[in-house]
């Protein structure tokens, strides 16, 4: 038997674990200063984002790419042109980032939240259509990790009821589900660019859909109310200025060039990571899908089960990460964080559009609730573009660790 680190023994590995973040190289480095040179810093005027947004729509198999500041701007535009007003209510998962919920608050709708399936941290399709009121305007489906949410179950509701469905793939950059890129398979989706994403800009944010008129209203908000081919100031519709720079653009297209090479090395230490842990009495890999045809392994998400053990997740988190392994516990649930516990007392205004007040403590979310407190764990990307040996260890330290569950109790 082994003597587990955190009590003495020698850790598992020494060196740190994983590649440097973010990757880059002269591409990213070029594209700047081509960028600075050409004093065309603005995507209104350069040639950069431009360019992005036709390759990105190509990259996820879609009609229309738009790109923007920040992730969390994509979702609030994405909602806001499949028409969530104030009051209106939108079906979100509570194991999630906090801007897929706070996006429906910040244009004045009401967030309703639908418990995920244990064995895959997504959304339960199963539990949506008995979230659905009259007031009910869209469906926000979390790809977490990369991985795709089950978008036959959510599609299947979604159309029954005339609800629009923007997802949220902003940690799923080139997933697919059914041989189909997600965010292209309801009314469009929002991704994230930002410093910890596998293509990275340190922010930015993109739409992309199939929808044309979809398309027109994302890019009037985008744009200041403006139209596509219009005048300078003609402003037809309400929006806002979200628009990225060229300096983002220009890391964006170096970025995606080395995307095929990253996702075969994701690919190939994510199936290693599985083989490895697969016999780990403790551990539980997330359920096997044929339907998803490609996760983007964003992060490495699997269940520790030894909680019933004595040991709690938090224990089990800290002993890894004293053999030279860093582990996350990953989210907490979003309905019980500091905002929703007072968004709940400030729903005045929501009243006043005729939205329902929902009081979030009150919320009865088990598997999610069990998830965060008891067995939702994960590797971040820099585990994944890792090379097989710093894998290998990661595994090492997670099997020494539940074989020796007991001098932790």
């Amino acid at each position: 038997m082994s003597v587990l680190a955190i009590n003495g023994g020698q850790p598992v590995r020494t060196a740190p674990v994983g590649v440097a973040w973010p990757v880059f190289d002269q591409r990213e480095i070029g594209s700047l200063s081509e960028v600075v040179r050409s004093r065309k810093w603005g995507s209104t005027t350069g040639t950069h984002v431009r360019e992005f947004e036709k390759t990105f729509a190509a990259f996820c198999g879609a009609k229309h790419a738009i790109c923007l500041t920040t992730g969390s701007a994509a979702l609030e535009v994405a909602l806001r042109a499949a028409g969530v007003e104030a009051g209106d209510e939108v079906i979100v998962p509570p194991y999630t980032f906090i801007a897929t919920a706070s996006s429906v608050c910040m244009i004045g709708g009401v967030p309703v939240f639908v418990d995920i399936e244990p064995g895959t941290m997504n959304m339960d399709p199963a539990r949506i259509e008995s979230a659905i009121t009259p007031r009910t305007k869209a469906i926000v489906p979390v790809h977490i990790g990369g991985r795709p949410a089950d978008m036959d179950g959510v599609m299947s509701v979604a159309e029954k009821h005339g609800l629009a469905v923007v997802e949220d793939s902003c940690q799923a950059h080139g997933a697919s589900w059914r041989g189909r890129k997600v965010a292209t398979l309801g009314t469009g989706g929002a991704f994230s660019f930002q410093a910890s994403k596998n293509i990275n800009a340190g922010e930015g944010g993109a739409i992309v859909t199939n929808d044309d008129e979809f398309y027109l209203r994302c890019y009037s908000i985008v744009n200041v109310g403006r139209i596509p081919q219009g005048d300078w100031y003609q402003h037809e519709f309400l929006g806002s200025n979200y628009r990225m720079t060229e300096f983002q653009g220009a890391i964006l297209l170096a970025q995606i060039a080395r995307w095929e090479e990253q996702a075969a090395t994701r690919d190939a230490n994510a199936a290693q990571l599985d083989r490895l842990l697969a016999d780990v009495d403790g551990i539980a890999t997330l359920d096997d899908d044929p339907r998803i045809t490609r996760n983007a392994w964003h992060l490495y998400v699997f269940r520790y089960l030894g909680s019933n053990r004595g040991v709690s997740k938090e224990t089990f988190v800290k002993a890894v990460s004293a053999e030279g392994v860093h582990v996350s516990t990953g989210y907490t649930p979003l309905h019980t964080t500091g905002l929703f516990q007072q968004f709940s007392k400030q729903l005045e205004a929501v009243g006043f559009y005729g939205g329902r007040r929902i009081d979030y403590s009150e919320l009865d979310l088990p598997a999610t609730q069990n998830a965060c407190e008891n067995e939702a764990c994960w590797f971040p990307q820099t585990v994944l573009l890792a090379p097989a040996s710093d894998v290998a260890d990661v595994a090492a330290a997670v099997r020494k660790v539940c074989e020796n569950l007991d001098e932790l109790v």
